[in-house]
């Protein structure tokens, strides 16, 4: 049987996967192996810290790689956002920027940048274009966050203009899926309410506290569909007008509440706090474009994908919180 083109163009390159690691990181790699990659380098925080000059270069030096898929990030929801301002902007800011400029240097075929959705101006109209990208500033609460990562949208064209370096830069919806972060101080809304209504549940708790009113809506892609996402993106994509990534499934968090705790058996009921903060109003993306330049379409419908998701948390809870994601 004859490799598909997708599995030809991986198998002779070196690949480094920055966050390979983390929760999308794990399914990019699984993927990756799928198409045939032989030549796949991980770096570990532990032994290259991404912030710091003289680790990107010796990593570089290490992986010698062909491709740069860069996800490693400082990530998280709206409380570690409000409480780590500075820290969200520097490290993200230090890592993607010293990243390009020096796989440039590096001579680096193409480098994979994932921006964020929180980049978008607060009231962006929906679905988000990426023709919108620049036209206010991002929900206050993760602003910094939102701002450091589209410095590689400014840097890839910039490079790409000056040097003809050959770079993307994607910007994914939230992600959810299995082995996502469960950590109540640092995670996002869907793996935060599944955790609370699985305990509420156990305990006999006859209600849950959840930031906000609400009302905000919100749109997640599956990490799997994601990390497919990106490979069609590396393997047929190169330009640096940035392209969006998402399932096209807007839901009010209200409603999201209501669907995992159908799912999870919670039965009580869900105290909104209006005093925290909301974030950003409404969250949707327009995804065309990256059906109509590198064909990908999201493949996983939230339902199915929350349901997965429950399911493994149930069966590796035990063994306490999974990892951060990337």
């Amino acid at each position: 049987m004859s490799d598909s083109p997708m599995d030809i163009f991986w198998t002779d390159k070196r690949v480094c996967v920055t966050g390979g690691s983390g929760f999308l990181g794990s399914y990019l790699l699984k993927r990756l192996e799928a198409r045939g990659a032989k030549s796949v380098f991980v770096p570990r925080i532990e032994n290259y810290d991404l912030v710091v000059l003289d680790d990107i270069r010796r990593m570089l030096q290490d992986a010698r790689p062909d491709i740069v898929v860069h996800l490693a990030a400082r990530v998280g929801g709206i409380g570690a956002n409000r409480e780590h301002p500075a820290e969200f902007f520097y490290d993200n800011a230090m890592m993607g920027i010293q990243l390009i400029h020096e796989s440039w240097k590096a001579g680096v075929d193409k480098f994979v940048a994932l921006g964020t959705v929180c980049s978008y101006p607060k009231f962006t109209p929906v679905p988000f274009r990426e023709e919108s990208l620049w036209d206010g500033y991002p929900e206050e609460t993760n602003a910094p966050y939102g701002v450091a990562k589209k410095m590689m949208l400014v840097q890839s064209q910039s490079y790409r203009q000056q040097y003809g370096f050959n770079s993307i830069f994607l910007i994914p919806v939230n992600l959810y899926g299995p082995r996502d972060n469960f950590d109540l101080e640092s995670s996002h809304v869907i793996p935060a309410l599944i955790r609370k209504c699985i305990e509420a549940q156990e305990r006999g708790q006859r209600s849950i506290e959840v930031w906000g009113d609400g009302s905000p809506t919100r749109e997640f892609l599956f990490a799997d569909d994601a990390a497919e996402g990106i490979l069609l993106g590396t393997e047929r994509y190169n330009l640096s007008d940035p392209v969006n990534l998402g399932s096209g499934e807007e839901i009010s968090v209200r409603n999201l509440a209501g669907v995992i705790a159908r799912l999870t058996g919670f039965g009580g009921d869900f105290v909104w706090d209006p005093s925290r903060p909301n974030g950003q109003p409404r969250r949707s993306l327009d995804t065309s474009k990256a059906e109509a330049l590198f064909g990908f379409k999201a493949a996983t419908r939230l339902e199915d994908g929350l349901r997965e998701t429950i399911e493994w948390y149930r069966q590796h809870r035990a063994a306490g919180p999974s990892g951060g994601g990337s």
